[in-house]
């Protein structure tokens, strides 16, 4: 039994500060107002250099590189450049590695640009969510629309030929036409790759308790709906295929580095809050990045807690982070992996979901059909 599909691995670099807090985002991310950015970044270097030597790490081979947040890009073009070449000469990479950098539009100019793509990143993903002023406003986003469109066609000047735009719906105060707009003006930019969400209030957020004061004015879902369609709709005709359940792509322009997450392939997080999953075991970082700063300073790893995944929990995970995928998983290579069938683990519970087309299973695939994706947390709680 294998514990992965390969000793192929993602290194995930997280940055935690953002220009302003948003008041949906539930993600590890803080204002730099109370923070030290500087010694942050000191401690990524320092957890970086020690890991690399771990023998749990150093028999793994890189195949990508992704600098999440937060905003990395509130960092300078010397600050962010320097992450990436160390941790290109700590860790050992497969040849032209995927590297990805996150961004707001606020937080881009060509000077910057330039110079990550000199570094070697190929790859940006640039939060936009809408292409509405108004909406902007009300999700608490510190960009306009005119620095959304000056922040692509920069990047386009600076010479990247693969970017991501985030997009969101379900907004307050978000109507049909609204999301068609954003859609439409997100293809005139053609980028290689989106991620579209809809809106989830999350606990211990401001719009949580807006919600629950009944002050949030949510589409409501038959609108929502409408607009999952239109998605589909409007992205296909664009040449868009979707390959996971919120990701759409040009051919070939998948993001490696989220497949991998998907495949439930190992991983090693750096930084605050990050997440590693190497050789059976997840172990988590210290959330507080200042917390985090101090602790690898004195010379700790860092992490906050680790444990270990028994055989049927990595199975399961990767059954249903499997099915995010619009082609499913294999289901021999879930038995190579685990010595595990999904149809005779789950049994009775799988057979159910297939008799009401929530999942499908043909041939040596298992997935969830492509009318079924709208609904596809209800197979996934069946599975868990």
């Amino acid at each position: 039994m294998r514990q992965g599909a390969n000793n192929q691995a993602g290194l995930y670099i997280h940055i935690p500060f953002c220009l302003s807090k948003c008041p949906y985002c539930a993600f590890n991310s803080f204002t730099p107002a109370d923070q030290d950015t500087t010694a942050y970044l000191n401690a990524l270097h320092l957890q970086m250099c020690r890991l690399a030597t771990h023998p749990q790490v150093a028999k793994h081979v890189f195949s990508t590189i992704f600098v999440g947040g937060g905003t990395p890009t509130i960092y300078s073009a010397q600050q962010l450049t320097g992450l990436i070449s160390t941790a290109l000469n700590y860790f050992q990479f497969t040849p032209q590695p995927e590297i990805t950098v996150e961004s707001n539009p606020n937080s881009l100019n060509l000077e910057l640009l330039t110079s990550l793509r000199e570094a070697g990143v190929n790859r940006l993903s640039i939060g936009v969510q809408s292409f509405s002023d108004k909406l902007l406003v009300r999700l608490g986003r510190s960009h306009s629309v005119s620095q959304a469109e000056n922040a692509l066609e920069t990047a386009r000047k600076a010479g990247f030929t693969n970017l991501n735009i985030d997009l969101m719906y379900g907004l307050p105060g978000q109507d049909f036409e609204d999301w068609r707009q954003t859609l439409e003006t997100a293809c005139q930019y053609r980028p290689e790759h989106l991620a579209v969400y809809e809106l989830t209030v999350e606990e211990k957020t401001p719009f949580a308790e807006m919600a629950a004061g009944g002050i949030l004015d949510l589409p409501n879902e038959d609108v929502v709906a409408d607009m999952a369609e239109l998605t589909l709709r409007v992205l296909s005709g664009a040449g868009f295929v979707r390959y996971e359940i919120a990701n759409f792509t040009q051919p070939g322009k998948e993001c490696r580095h989220n497949i991998n997450y998907w495949q439930n392939g190992q991983y090693l997080g750096l930084g605050a809050g990050a997440v590693s999953y190497i050789m059976g075991s997840r172990i988590s970082n210290i959330c507080d990045p200042g917390s985090f700063a101090r602790h690898v300073k004195a010379d700790n790893d860092g992490f906050c807690s680790i444990e270990c995944l028994c055989r049927e929990k990595r199975f399961r995970e990767t059954v249903i982070m499997g099915l995010r995928m619009t082609k499913g998983l294999s289901l021999v290579s879930l038995q190579e992996r685990f010595d595990l069938d999904p149809r005779e683990y789950y049994g009775s519970s799988l057979r159910r979901l297939q008799d009401n087309h929530l999942v499908e299973i043909t041939d040596d695939n298992i997935y969830i059909p492509a009318r079924a994706i709208a609904v596809a947390n209800q197979a996934m709680k069946e599975l868990v």
